[in-house]
Protein backbone atom coordinates (compact mmCIF):
# COMPACT_ATOMS: atom_id res chain seq x y z
CA UNK A 1 0.00 0.00 0.00
CA UNK A 2 1.15 3.50 -0.84
CA UNK A 3 0.19 6.77 0.81
CA UNK A 4 1.21 10.39 0.29
CA UNK A 5 0.56 13.52 2.32
CA UNK A 6 1.93 17.03 1.91
CA UNK A 7 2.38 18.55 5.34
CA UNK A 8 0.60 21.95 5.27
CA UNK A 9 3.29 24.56 4.76
CA UNK A 10 5.86 21.77 4.61
CA UNK A 11 7.05 18.88 2.46
CA UNK A 12 5.74 15.66 0.95
CA UNK A 13 5.69 12.49 3.06
CA UNK A 14 5.49 9.15 1.24
CA UNK A 15 4.79 5.84 2.98
CA UNK A 16 4.84 2.31 1.55
CA UNK A 17 3.69 -0.56 3.74
CA UNK A 18 1.92 -3.89 4.01
CA UNK A 19 -0.32 -5.34 6.70
CA UNK A 20 -0.26 -8.82 8.19
CA UNK A 21 -2.53 -10.14 10.95
CA UNK A 22 -3.82 -6.64 11.61
CA UNK A 23 -0.45 -4.90 12.08
CA UNK A 24 1.85 -2.79 9.90
CA UNK A 25 4.71 -4.58 8.17
CA UNK A 26 7.59 -3.55 5.90
CA UNK A 27 7.03 0.16 6.54
CA UNK A 28 9.20 2.56 4.54
CA UNK A 29 8.94 6.33 4.96
CA UNK A 30 10.40 8.79 2.46
CA UNK A 31 9.83 12.22 0.96
CA UNK A 32 11.44 15.54 0.11
CA UNK A 33 11.65 16.67 3.73
CA UNK A 34 14.83 17.33 5.75
CA UNK A 35 15.69 15.18 8.75
CA UNK A 36 18.66 15.02 11.09
CA UNK A 37 20.35 12.74 12.11
CA UNK A 38 20.19 10.16 9.32
CA UNK A 39 19.40 7.34 11.74
CA UNK A 40 16.14 9.08 12.65
CA UNK A 41 14.59 7.75 9.44
CA UNK A 42 15.31 4.16 10.42
CA UNK A 43 13.92 4.89 13.89
CA UNK A 44 10.66 6.10 12.28
CA UNK A 45 10.33 2.93 10.21
CA UNK A 46 11.00 0.76 13.26
CA UNK A 47 8.50 2.68 15.37
CA UNK A 48 5.76 2.02 12.85
CA UNK A 49 6.65 -1.63 12.28
CA UNK A 50 4.16 -3.83 14.12
CA UNK A 51 1.77 -1.00 15.01
CA UNK A 52 -1.89 -2.06 15.00
CA UNK A 53 -3.38 -1.15 11.64
CA UNK A 54 -6.30 0.64 13.29
CA UNK A 55 -4.05 3.09 15.18
CA UNK A 56 -5.07 6.67 14.39
CA UNK A 57 -2.64 9.32 13.16
CA UNK A 58 -2.08 10.75 16.65
CA UNK A 59 -1.29 7.31 18.04
CA UNK A 60 1.19 6.64 15.25
CA UNK A 61 2.81 10.02 15.88
CA UNK A 62 3.18 9.16 19.58
CA UNK A 63 5.00 5.91 18.68
CA UNK A 64 7.39 7.86 16.46
CA UNK A 65 7.98 10.59 19.05
CA UNK A 66 8.95 7.97 21.61
CA UNK A 67 11.45 6.33 19.24
CA UNK A 68 13.27 9.35 17.77
CA UNK A 69 16.93 9.84 18.74
CA UNK A 70 17.62 12.74 21.11
CA UNK A 71 18.12 16.00 19.27
CA UNK A 72 16.22 14.94 16.15
CA UNK A 73 15.45 17.89 13.87
CA UNK A 74 12.62 17.85 11.33
CA UNK A 75 12.21 20.42 8.58
CA UNK A 76 9.02 20.35 6.51
CA UNK A 77 8.00 17.22 8.39
CA UNK A 78 5.94 16.36 11.46
CA UNK A 79 5.32 13.05 13.17
CA UNK A 80 1.59 13.73 12.86
CA UNK A 81 2.10 14.17 9.10
CA UNK A 82 3.77 10.76 8.92
CA UNK A 83 0.82 9.29 10.78
CA UNK A 84 -1.59 10.86 8.30
CA UNK A 85 0.40 9.44 5.36
CA UNK A 86 0.14 5.97 6.94
CA UNK A 87 -3.62 6.34 7.40
CA UNK A 88 -3.97 7.45 3.77
CA UNK A 89 -2.02 4.39 2.61
CA UNK A 90 -4.27 2.11 4.63
CA UNK A 91 -7.38 3.84 3.28
CA UNK A 92 -6.16 3.58 -0.34
CA UNK A 93 -6.47 7.34 -0.67
CA UNK A 94 -5.97 8.96 -4.04
CA UNK A 95 -3.74 11.93 -4.87
CA UNK A 96 -4.47 15.24 -6.63
CA UNK A 97 -2.52 14.12 -9.70
CA UNK A 98 -4.63 10.96 -10.08
CA UNK A 99 -7.43 13.04 -11.57
CA UNK A 100 -8.18 15.13 -14.65
CA UNK A 101 -9.32 18.36 -13.02
CA UNK A 102 -11.87 20.60 -14.67
CA UNK A 103 -12.23 24.37 -14.29
CA UNK A 104 -15.65 26.01 -14.29
CA UNK A 105 -15.45 29.80 -14.40
CA UNK A 106 -18.56 31.27 -15.96
CA UNK A 107 -20.58 34.47 -15.86
CA UNK A 108 -22.21 36.07 -12.86
CA UNK A 109 -25.02 34.09 -11.21
CA UNK A 110 -27.64 34.92 -8.55
CA UNK A 111 -26.70 33.89 -4.99
CA UNK A 112 -29.33 31.13 -4.72
CA UNK A 113 -28.13 29.57 -7.97
CA UNK A 114 -24.56 29.45 -6.66
CA UNK A 115 -25.78 27.52 -3.61
CA UNK A 116 -27.58 25.08 -5.91
CA UNK A 117 -24.64 24.66 -8.29
CA UNK A 118 -22.43 23.63 -5.38
CA UNK A 119 -24.85 20.87 -4.43
CA UNK A 120 -25.51 19.67 -7.98
CA UNK A 121 -21.89 19.60 -9.17
CA UNK A 122 -20.66 17.85 -6.03
CA UNK A 123 -23.42 15.24 -6.36
CA UNK A 124 -22.30 14.66 -9.96
CA UNK A 125 -18.72 14.10 -8.78
CA UNK A 126 -19.98 11.65 -6.16
CA UNK A 127 -21.89 9.75 -8.85
CA UNK A 128 -18.84 9.61 -11.13
CA UNK A 129 -20.52 11.62 -13.89
CA UNK A 130 -18.28 14.69 -13.48
CA UNK A 131 -14.51 14.94 -12.93
CA UNK A 132 -13.18 16.70 -9.84
CA UNK A 133 -13.96 20.36 -10.35
CA UNK A 134 -12.59 23.75 -9.36
CA UNK A 135 -15.39 26.29 -9.75
CA UNK A 136 -14.61 29.99 -9.48
CA UNK A 137 -17.72 32.04 -8.75
CA UNK A 138 -18.80 35.37 -10.19
CA UNK A 139 -21.50 37.01 -8.10
CA UNK A 140 -24.56 38.55 -9.75
CA UNK A 141 -25.72 40.44 -6.65
CA UNK A 142 -24.58 41.34 -3.13
CA UNK A 143 -25.42 38.71 -0.56
CA UNK A 144 -25.04 37.37 2.92
CA UNK A 145 -24.44 33.62 2.91
CA UNK A 146 -25.22 32.02 6.25
CA UNK A 147 -24.09 28.60 7.39
CA UNK A 148 -26.42 25.62 7.37
CA UNK A 149 -26.96 25.69 11.13
CA UNK A 150 -26.97 29.42 11.87
CA UNK A 151 -29.96 31.33 13.19
CA UNK A 152 -31.15 33.79 10.55
CA UNK A 153 -32.29 36.51 12.93
CA UNK A 154 -29.23 36.16 15.16
CA UNK A 155 -26.81 36.56 12.25
CA UNK A 156 -28.46 39.09 9.94
CA UNK A 157 -30.09 42.47 10.46
CA UNK A 158 -32.95 41.98 8.00
CA UNK A 159 -33.80 45.68 7.82
CA UNK A 160 -30.21 46.66 7.01
CA UNK A 161 -29.92 43.89 4.42
CA UNK A 162 -33.08 45.10 2.68
CA UNK A 163 -31.92 48.70 2.83
CA UNK A 164 -28.67 47.81 1.08
CA UNK A 165 -30.32 45.49 -1.46
CA UNK A 166 -28.59 42.41 -0.06
CA UNK A 167 -29.99 38.93 -0.65
CA UNK A 168 -29.70 36.44 2.22
CA UNK A 169 -29.17 32.77 1.31
CA UNK A 170 -28.32 29.66 3.32
CA UNK A 171 -25.70 27.18 2.10
CA UNK A 172 -25.54 23.42 2.76
CA UNK A 173 -22.25 23.58 4.66
CA UNK A 174 -21.74 24.71 8.24
CA UNK A 175 -19.65 27.60 9.48
CA UNK A 176 -20.26 31.32 9.77
CA UNK A 177 -21.88 34.08 7.73
CA UNK A 178 -20.08 35.56 4.74
CA UNK A 179 -20.63 39.14 3.53
CA UNK A 180 -20.52 39.28 -0.27
CA UNK A 181 -20.16 42.20 -2.68
CA UNK A 182 -19.53 41.12 -6.31
CA UNK A 183 -16.44 43.23 -7.02
CA UNK A 184 -14.98 42.77 -3.55
CA UNK A 185 -15.16 38.99 -3.15
CA UNK A 186 -13.34 35.94 -4.54
CA UNK A 187 -15.14 32.65 -4.02
CA UNK A 188 -14.25 29.18 -5.23
CA UNK A 189 -15.48 25.63 -4.70
CA UNK A 190 -13.72 22.30 -4.93
CA UNK A 191 -15.96 19.32 -5.64
CA UNK A 192 -13.73 16.31 -5.03
CA UNK A 193 -14.12 12.53 -4.69
CA UNK A 194 -14.19 11.31 -1.11
CA UNK A 195 -11.12 9.17 -1.89
CA UNK A 196 -8.97 12.31 -2.10
CA UNK A 197 -9.39 13.00 1.62
CA UNK A 198 -9.40 9.41 2.88
CA UNK A 199 -7.19 8.99 5.94
CA UNK A 200 -7.47 12.66 6.85
CA UNK A 201 -9.32 13.92 9.88
CA UNK A 202 -12.05 16.49 9.24
CA UNK A 203 -9.70 19.19 10.53
CA UNK A 204 -6.76 18.07 8.40
CA UNK A 205 -8.88 17.96 5.26
CA UNK A 206 -9.39 21.73 5.42
CA UNK A 207 -5.68 22.51 5.32
CA UNK A 208 -5.05 19.75 2.76
CA UNK A 209 -7.64 21.04 0.28
CA UNK A 210 -6.36 24.61 0.48
CA UNK A 211 -2.62 24.03 0.52
CA UNK A 212 -2.53 24.98 -3.16
CA UNK A 213 -4.09 28.41 -2.52
CA UNK A 214 -1.54 29.15 0.22
CA UNK A 215 1.12 28.53 -2.42
CA UNK A 216 -0.68 30.81 -4.87
CA UNK A 217 -0.87 33.56 -2.27
CA UNK A 218 2.82 33.08 -1.51
CA UNK A 219 3.63 33.63 -5.18
CA UNK A 220 1.79 36.96 -4.89
CA UNK A 221 3.90 37.99 -1.92
CA UNK A 222 1.46 37.02 0.84
CA UNK A 223 2.63 34.75 3.62
CA UNK A 224 -0.58 32.97 4.58
CA UNK A 225 -1.40 29.99 6.74
CA UNK A 226 -4.35 27.92 7.82
CA UNK A 227 -5.79 28.89 11.20
CA UNK A 228 -7.88 25.96 12.41
CA UNK A 229 -10.58 25.17 11.89
CA UNK A 230 -11.44 27.08 8.76
CA UNK A 231 -9.67 30.43 8.37
CA UNK A 232 -6.88 31.50 6.03
CA UNK A 233 -4.90 34.18 7.83
CA UNK A 234 -1.89 36.46 7.50
CA UNK A 235 -0.01 38.69 9.92
CA UNK A 236 -2.37 41.48 8.88
CA UNK A 237 -5.55 39.52 9.64
CA UNK A 238 -7.99 36.99 8.26
CA UNK A 239 -8.42 36.98 4.47
CA UNK A 240 -10.68 33.96 3.90
CA UNK A 241 -13.02 31.45 5.47
CA UNK A 242 -13.72 27.89 4.33
CA UNK A 243 -16.58 25.44 4.81
CA UNK A 244 -17.23 21.81 3.84
CA UNK A 245 -20.06 19.39 3.22
CA UNK A 246 -19.83 15.62 2.65
CA UNK A 247 -22.30 14.22 0.13
CA UNK A 248 -23.23 10.54 -0.08
CA UNK A 249 -24.18 8.67 -3.25
CA UNK A 250 -21.91 6.67 -5.52
CA UNK A 251 -18.38 6.82 -4.12
CA UNK A 252 -19.16 9.98 -2.15
CA UNK A 253 -17.74 13.47 -2.57
CA UNK A 254 -16.66 16.50 -0.58
CA UNK A 255 -17.68 20.08 -1.25
CA UNK A 256 -15.04 22.51 -0.02
CA UNK A 257 -15.69 26.19 -0.69
CA UNK A 258 -13.83 29.34 0.29
CA UNK A 259 -14.74 33.02 0.30
CA UNK A 260 -11.87 35.49 0.22
CA UNK A 261 -12.06 39.22 0.91
CA UNK A 262 -10.55 41.08 -2.05
CA UNK A 263 -11.90 44.36 -0.69
CA UNK A 264 -14.61 45.08 1.84
CA UNK A 265 -17.01 47.80 2.96
CA UNK A 266 -16.50 47.17 6.66
CA UNK A 267 -19.10 49.71 7.77
CA UNK A 268 -21.80 48.11 5.64
CA UNK A 269 -20.75 44.64 6.75
CA UNK A 270 -21.14 45.51 10.43
CA UNK A 271 -24.53 47.07 9.74
CA UNK A 272 -25.84 43.91 8.07
CA UNK A 273 -24.14 41.18 10.12
CA UNK A 274 -24.83 40.82 13.82
CA UNK A 275 -21.25 40.01 14.84
CA UNK A 276 -21.40 39.59 18.59
CA UNK A 277 -18.79 40.01 21.27
CA UNK A 278 -18.73 36.26 21.99
CA UNK A 279 -17.68 35.51 18.41
CA UNK A 280 -14.91 38.09 18.57
CA UNK A 281 -13.69 37.14 22.03
CA UNK A 282 -11.39 34.33 20.85
CA UNK A 283 -10.10 36.30 17.84
CA UNK A 284 -7.91 38.69 19.79
CA UNK A 285 -9.76 41.76 18.56
CA UNK A 286 -12.63 43.99 19.69
CA UNK A 287 -13.76 45.00 16.20
CA UNK A 288 -15.05 42.90 13.31
CA UNK A 289 -13.49 45.44 10.97
CA UNK A 290 -10.03 44.52 12.23
CA UNK A 291 -10.55 40.77 11.64
CA UNK A 292 -10.43 41.01 7.85
CA UNK A 293 -7.54 42.36 5.77
CA UNK A 294 -8.44 42.35 2.07
CA UNK A 295 -6.32 40.96 -0.73
CA UNK A 296 -6.46 44.21 -2.67
CA UNK A 297 -4.35 45.96 -0.06
CA UNK A 298 -2.00 43.04 0.44
CA UNK A 299 -1.34 42.26 -3.25
CA UNK A 300 -1.84 45.59 -5.00
CA UNK A 301 -3.29 43.55 -7.89
CA UNK A 302 -6.65 43.81 -9.68
CA UNK A 303 -9.21 41.21 -8.62
CA UNK A 304 -9.15 39.53 -12.04
CA UNK A 305 -5.37 39.16 -11.87
CA UNK A 306 -5.55 37.57 -8.42
CA UNK A 307 -8.06 35.03 -9.76
CA UNK A 308 -5.94 34.33 -12.85
CA UNK A 309 -2.87 33.70 -10.72
CA UNK A 310 -4.79 31.39 -8.40
CA UNK A 311 -6.08 29.36 -11.34
CA UNK A 312 -2.60 29.31 -12.87
CA UNK A 313 -1.10 28.00 -9.63
CA UNK A 314 -3.66 25.18 -9.44
CA UNK A 315 -3.07 24.28 -13.11
CA UNK A 316 0.70 24.20 -12.63
CA UNK A 317 0.40 21.86 -9.64
CA UNK A 318 -2.28 19.45 -10.75
CA UNK A 319 -3.34 20.16 -14.32
CA UNK A 320 -6.63 21.85 -15.16
CA UNK A 321 -8.74 21.77 -18.33
CA UNK A 322 -11.43 24.26 -19.28
CA UNK A 323 -14.94 23.04 -18.55
CA UNK A 324 -18.49 24.22 -18.16
CA UNK A 325 -21.71 23.46 -16.37
CA UNK A 326 -23.74 21.17 -18.62
CA UNK A 327 -27.27 22.05 -19.71
CA UNK A 328 -28.64 19.22 -17.57
CA UNK A 329 -26.66 20.34 -14.50
CA UNK A 330 -27.82 23.92 -14.96
CA UNK A 331 -31.46 22.88 -15.31
CA UNK A 332 -31.25 20.89 -12.09
CA UNK A 333 -29.50 23.76 -10.31
CA UNK A 334 -32.12 26.29 -11.40
CA UNK A 335 -34.91 24.06 -10.13
CA UNK A 336 -33.06 23.51 -6.85
CA UNK A 337 -32.52 27.25 -6.49
CA UNK A 338 -36.26 27.77 -6.99
CA UNK A 339 -37.61 25.13 -4.64
CA UNK A 340 -34.89 25.13 -1.99
CA UNK A 341 -32.22 27.81 -1.86
CA UNK A 342 -34.53 30.64 -2.93
CA UNK A 343 -37.30 29.61 -0.59
CA UNK A 344 -38.09 31.36 2.73
CA UNK A 345 -38.53 27.91 4.33
CA UNK A 346 -34.90 26.94 3.67
CA UNK A 347 -33.39 30.35 4.40
CA UNK A 348 -35.21 30.52 7.75
CA UNK A 349 -34.99 26.83 8.62
CA UNK A 350 -33.17 27.97 11.77
CA UNK A 351 -35.19 31.15 12.46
Amino acid sequence: MHGEYKVPGGKLVVVDLDTEDGVLRRVRVGGDFFLEPDEALLAIDRALEGAPADTDASGLAARIDAALPPGTQMFGLTTEGIGVAVRRALAHATDWTDYDWQLVHEGAQPPALHMALDEVLTAEVAAGRRPPTLRVWEWGAPAVVIGSFQSLRNEVDAEAAERHGITVVRRISGGGAMFIEPGNTITYSLSVPDALVQGLSFTDSYAYLDDWVLGALGDMGIKAWYQPLNDIATDAGKIAGAAQKRLAGGEGAVLHHVTMAYDIDADKMTEVLRIGREKLSDKGTKSAKKRVDPLRRQTGLPRGTVIERMIGSFRERYGLSEGAVTDEEMARARELARVKFGSPEWTARVP
